[in-house]
């Protein structure tokens, strides 16, 4: 992972508002480059278009005060004068006053458009960016936490960010059309600006404040949204109404999120309150500065000291730099936290996997001649422990899974069955000790060309919400349009017959999510899983509870296609039915992590040993 400068202090889930200075928000905007590298990579066309619109529209609020001004002098000039007067430049002073209107409204439209063009590329390219980068992390991150806060900020962060790249164009625009009312104020008096400056000072200091403890709480809180959204989730998901009812957990779920919600809420209503009562007191001082301003541009007036265009110039121009620098000033607050926020992203982005390819990897071999070799294997899981002590999921783990070897994997639950096949799969890399593959480590051989040879079909497999036919092309993705194979896949692992039941065959959407769904039965959606195995291609194929939802008699003829389509193959199956188990050439007997027996299904009867016994508690109860 990406580390920040040393002079940096990186802004965490537990900083409060006091703690973040001036400069960690000028930190924050350290981020602006890389962000603007982000959105001009999406159309550097709609990025300059949308650039120089706004520098034409900046210079149009002071040009529309002074033709203002203009034709106020002119009026005052025409009415003083005797008899008929000649009135074609006050319509052309007019005219043009209208031309500078309708191109502020056509540049304002524009802007608007060419935001959400821009906004829109940027959410798409940048979601898929996020989605890219989670298919190259580690199995192991996605089972962490803190982890997953990091993933969920990002994801808020990939819609909604081109709301950054308009803060700072409108800061950019703002900033020049100060500058050119600026220029008008300095030639009758520089020190309406220092007044101005002064008046809307304290309103942006108040406001920074508060959009830090803003910024602080929103951060704090980002494993308690996770829970939110989590709960909303249970409470109303076809999913989990199952459970929901038969248990009566609807008060429970609706209890726990009240009181969560409730919460946040009490601590987000502190600190709106708290925002609004200073923000009026601090606004209303602003407001007296512009009066007192105002008061003085009157006298001069009155006075003679100046026109009634140059009052009227003066009055506008003040009022407008003064809602234009309260602008600029409170943005630039809204800004820094934009940025903030905008670290969660590139923080993500940082993240980088443990398990990769070598510089020169080597091609997984085919056919495997040697087969796979556990040489003292031991693994553990990030942070478990049991007592305050490390908990192995497995240690000391030493076997051989020979070229077309059928092995099974026995043992209780948790005993490290699925552990071990990840690692097979080259989902997690051992914490001490070796696979070897062809006598080669496992971590030699490219990344993708192993998992490409390694199909795994886990008990907990995925239920996309798509059609049967995708379902089961999942197996081998690249085919997903090969239809003579999807519908031969789903013969082997008898998925046809329930296919065959569907309205629309293999386009049938599969889940009630979308319309004209349809729910499917674990055993069905079993049958659709079965069939990813006969889609993929592999050499290994690895099968973790395949039949655990399925009769006897489906069971049955599902392994003996099985054993035709492994023919020549190396396998690994899990499974609790010892019905299943006895078809292996070996079997794995697996203890606490441990290797506990190893042999034939024979063998290990004749041992008397655990699987034994395993083996004739289930026996007796089918008697």
């Amino acid at each position: 992972m990406m580390k920040p400068p040393k002079s940096e202090r990186r802004v965490n889930a537990n900083t409060t508002a006091e703690e973040l200075s001036w400069r960690d928000r000028f930190l924050a905007l350290r981020n602006l480059p890389a962000f603007f590298r982000l959105v001009w990579a999406v159309s550097p066309a709609l990025f300059l278009g949308n650039a120089i619109t706004r520098l034409f529209r900046a210079a149009l609020p002071a040009a529309t005060l002074f033709v203002g001004k203009l034709i106020i002098d002119e009026v005052v000039r025409l009415s003083g004068q005797q008899g008929a007067a000649d009135t074609s430049h006050l319509w052309w002073l007019v005219g043009a006053e209208f031309g500078l209107a309708i191109l502020s409204t056509a540049f304002g439209r524009l802007v608007s458009l060419l935001d959400s063009l821009l906004g829109d590329l940027f959410a798409n390219q940048t979601s898929a960016r996020l989605m890219e980068h989670a298919a190259s992390l580690d199995l192991e991150q996605f089972e962490d936490a803190t982890f997953y806060d990091k993933l969920e900020r990002a994801r808020r962060q990939t819609t909604g960010r081109t709301v950054l790249l308009s803060q700072v164009f409108g800061q950019a625009q703002e900033l020049i059309s100060v500058g050119f009312l600026a220029a008008g104020l300095v030639v009758y008096n520089p020190w309406l600006l220092l007044l101005l400056l002064l008046a809307v000072t304290p309103a942006f200091i108040a406001d920074n404040y508060f959009n830090q403890r803003s910024y602080s709480l929103s951060r704090s809180w980002t494993p308690e949204r996770r829970e939110l959204d989590y709960l909303r989730y249970v409470g109303a998901s076809d999913e989990t109404a199952k459970e929901v009812k038969i248990f009566g957990l609807s008060d429970f779920l609706i209890g726990r999120f009240k009181e969560l919600s409730w919460q946040y809420y009490v601590k987000n209503r502190s600190l709106a309150v708290s925002r609004a009562g200073w923000g009026t007191v601090l606004t209303a001082l602003g407001t007296a500065g512009y009066y007192g301003a105002y008061f003085w541009i009157v006298l001069r007036a009155v006075s003679g000291q100046i026109s009634l265009g140059d009052l009227t110039f003066l009055a506008a121009s003040f009022r407008q730099m003064r809602g234009s620098l309260e602008g600029i000033l409170l943005q630039f607050s809204s800004l820094t936290q934009e940025s903030m926020y905008l670290q969660d992203l590139f923080d993500y982005f940082a993240i980088q996997p443990a398990i990769h390819s070598t510089p020169d990897p080597l091609p997984f071999p085919n056919p495997i001649r040697e087969g796979f070799v556990f040489d003292n294997v031991g693994f553990k899981y990030a942070n478990a422990s049991s007592n305050g002590r490390e908990r192995w999921a497995l240690r000391n783990l030493s076997f051989t899974l020979q070229p077309g070897e059928k092995l099974a994997l026995v043992g209780e639950n948790g005993a490290g069955k699925t552990t071990l096949v990840k690692l097979l799969a080259r989902l997690y890399d051992p914490a001490e000790g070796r696979i070897l593959l062809d006598g080669h480590d496992l971590r030699a051989y490219d990344l993708a060309d192993l998992r490409r040879h390694v199909g795994v079909i886990f008990q907990d497999y995925v239920r996309l919400k798509m059609s049967a036919g995708v379902n089961i092309a999942v197996g081998d993705i690249d085919e997903r349009t090969n239809k003579p194979r999807i519908e031969q896949s789903a013969r082997q692992s008898l998925a046809d017959t329930v296919i065959a039941k569907l309205e629309n065959g293999y386009d049938q959407q599969l889940g009630r999510s979308f319309g004209k769904g349809v729910e499917l039965s674990g055993g069905e959606w079993q049958k659709i899983a079965l069939g990813r195995a006969y889609m993929r291609n592999a050499q290994v194929l690895i099968l973790d509870e395949p039949t655990a939802a399925l009769d006897a008699r489906a069971e049955y003829e599902v392994f003996q296609r099985f054993a035709g389509l492994t023919e020549g193959k190396s396998s690994v199956i899990i499974s609790h039915r010892f019905s299943t188990v006895r078809m292996a050439d070996r079997i794995l007997v697996l203890e606490g992590g441990t290797l506990l027996e190893i042999g034939s299904h024979a063998e290990l009867l004749a041992a008397n040993g655990r699987y034994a016994e395993l083996f004739q508690l289930q026996a007796r109860g089918y008697q």
